[in-house]
């Protein structure tokens, strides 16, 4: 398993198939569900294939992908934070998610900080994005922590999302 970033107390590493039963978890909990959606994935076979179609084949792509965020301490991985490039979005986003019983204790904010400076030091992202829905403050302080500003309203996949840059 390939580290990509190391935080104070955290990992960012690539996913691999032995993290089928946390896809599964974090995709279908409540915090997901509310604010990114419904990805189908009903069964552990189906977290090993949405790991196998859309996290695996982004990495050796510059780091332009999703990684898990693995606590240093013991190993368990608690969310995913990385960039993405949307097709139907002109930049590069930032994205995380963390499940609910780690919200509210810096690590988000640790992944997230840490990628960011990856994303502008390292891979020379000039212009970085993240999108988030209307309703979702958390992520939108989030994003404003971090250094991204809000911009403007997008229509994306018929959802109206808030629209945070920097660059």
């Amino acid at each position: 398993m390939k580290r990509i970033i190391t935080t104070k107390r955290l990992y960012l590493r690539e996913a691999n198939l032995d993290d089928a039963e946390f896809i599964f978890e974090l995709l279908n909990s409540k915090g997901w569900l509310e604010n990114i959606g419904n990805r189908g994935i009903q069964t552990i076979e189906n977290a090993q294939q949405y790991i196998t179609n859309k996290l695996l084949p982004d990495y050796g792509k510059n780091n332009i992908a999703m990684f898990v965020m693995e606590r240093k301490e013991d190993g368990v991985p608690i969310g995913t934070c990385g960039l993405i490039k949307r097709p139907q979005l002109e930049d590069v986003d930032i994205g995380f998610a963390i499940l609910g019983e780690f919200e509210k204790k810096g690590y988000a904010y640790e992944a997230a900080s840490a990628t960011l400076k990856m994303a502008i030091d390292e891979i020379k992202i000039k212009r970085i994005i993240g999108i988030t829905t209307l309703e979702n403050k958390d992520s939108q302080r989030l994003l404003e922590k971090i250094g991204l500003a809000f911009e403007k309203i997008v229509l994306f996949k018929k959802e109206k999302l808030m629209l945070f840059s920097k660059g």
